[in-house]
This record gives C-alpha cells, sequence and structure tokens, in this order.
C-alpha cells in the first residue's frame, strides 16, 4: 500500500480535522476552503473546538444581532508574527500580533444556508482590518464559488456598502452590551477594510505562520506512515 493510498483509507473511517487536516486548496489565496461555523440564523455562537476538531457551543448571542453571512476559518492558516506584522505595517502601529488562530472568514452568499460544520469554497474580494487589544483579528471577506448574485464580485469595492456596513456593526458589536459601549471605546477595534489584493497578502502569510507554527503536524504524518510501511 502506498503512502497516499494509506491516507485515503484512514479517511474512511476518520473524519479530518476541520483546521489541520482539511487542505486550503491549490488556488490559494485566490480560491480557497473555508469551514463554516456559524450562518445568519443560528441565535447562539458555535466555535471550533481546536482540540478535538468538533464544532462546540460557545455561547448563546445575548443580543439581537446575529452574523449576516456564513461565518468560519481558513484551513491551515495561523495569525501568527508575519500576519502581526503585516498589520503593524499598514497601521503604522509597532507591536501587534497575530491572535494565535485560524483566519476568520466571512463568505456571502445569496442563498439560506442554515447549518455550519461544513466545507464551501470561496472567492476571497477583501477584509476588515480588526485590532483586538494588540492583537490582529483579520476578517476576510469572501463571496461563495458561483454563487448565483455574488458570482461576479471580485473586489470590495463591487460588494454592497449596506452590507459591509452591517458586517463592520457586528463585529463591533458582538462581544458588547449595549450599557457596556455607551461612553466606552468598543473591545474590537476595526481600522480599515481593504481589497482583494491585501486580503490574498494576508493568506498568505497567514499559510506561511501556519507552516512556522504547525511544521511539526506534517512530520508526525510522516513518521505514522513510515510505521505503516
Amino acid at each position: 500500500m502506498s503512502e497516499e493510498s494509506y491516507l485515503e483509507y484512514l479517511n474512511l473511517f476518520s473524519r479530518s480535522h476541520p483546521w489541520h487536516g482539511v487542505d486550503i486548496g491549490e488556488k490559494a489565496p485566490k480560491e480557497i476552503h473555508c469551514y463554516i461555523e456559524i450562518v445568519p440564523t443560528d441565535t447562539v455562537k458555535f466555535e471550533l473546538d481546536k482540540d478535538s476538531g468538533l464544532l462546540k457551543l460557545d455561547r448563546p448571542q445575548k443580543y439581537s444581532n446575529n452574523c449576516p453571512c456564513l461565518y468560519g476559518l481558513i484551513p491551515q492558516t495561523y495569525a501568527g508574527q508575519k500576519v502581526g506584522a503585516y498589520c503593524s505595517e499598514k497601521t503604522g502601529r509597532s507591536g501587534i500580533l497575530g491572535d494565535d488562530d485560524p483566519l476568520d472568514i466571512c463568505v456571502l452568499t445569496e442563498r439560506p444556508i442554515l447549518r455550519g460544520d461544513i466545507l464551501v469554497t470561496a472567492i476571497p474580494i477583501g477584509g476588515i482590518r480588526a485590532i483586538d487589544g494588540k492583537e490582529a483579528d483579520d476578517k476576510i471577506i469572501a463571496v461563495l464559488k458561483d454563487d448565483l448574485v455574488y458570482k461576479d464580485i471580485r473586489d470590495i469595492g463591487d460588494c454592497p456598502e449596506n452590507l459591509l456596513d452591517r458586517l463592520v456593526h457586528y463585529f463591533l458589536t458582538y462581544k458588547e452590551s449595549p450599557k457596556s459601549l455607551r461612553g466606552q471605546e468598543p473591545q474590537l477595534e476595526i481600522v480599515d477594510i481593504y481589497n482583494r489584493k491585501e486580503a490574498e497578502e494576508v493568506i498568505r502569510r497567514a499559510q506561511e505562520d501556519y507552516n512556522d507554527r504547525f511544521q511539526g503536524v506534517a512530520q508526525h504524518l510522516k513518521a505514522m506512515t513510515k510505521k505503516v510501511f
């Protein structure tokens, strides 16, 4: 049995980890695979449990604002030193770090999708440059591949402005109560909305950060196959 056949055999009996075991896609960063955690109809916040690879309930949505799009993560990405440095470069602020998580992604689609814990293919068109404390917390914006309404959008400038406003409002308020926002700065700061070119650069850097942080994953997989052969 070849190494490739053995890995295919393993996949018959085990589920791939959505962060580590799902490939980002051969055409990345122009076309990528995404793991969806939350859909607009969710009244609770779901989040990937990074240890087990299972989708877990993080918390109920405390207030009336629901996420206006599909929301999840980009497999095999990691916001580390390179992502933080790029945010510092673009904002002119020193000392910004990555948030040590996979890149977040918002996927726009015309069709209602009623459940998360699924994989989709999307085309990045831009992103939201967010800073949480001193950490870069980018939100890549993409359109679902072959979507009937959004399929021709290829850059953030072509995206409806009111939809971008809803996304910004959601991320500024989803962690904060109305009371805590009165007279106080929100926990998450949105600095900029950037275009497709910058989104692709953030994804590339997050891929490099992932390879730096998790290089042992590929080595461990090779070690497993060597034990079999």
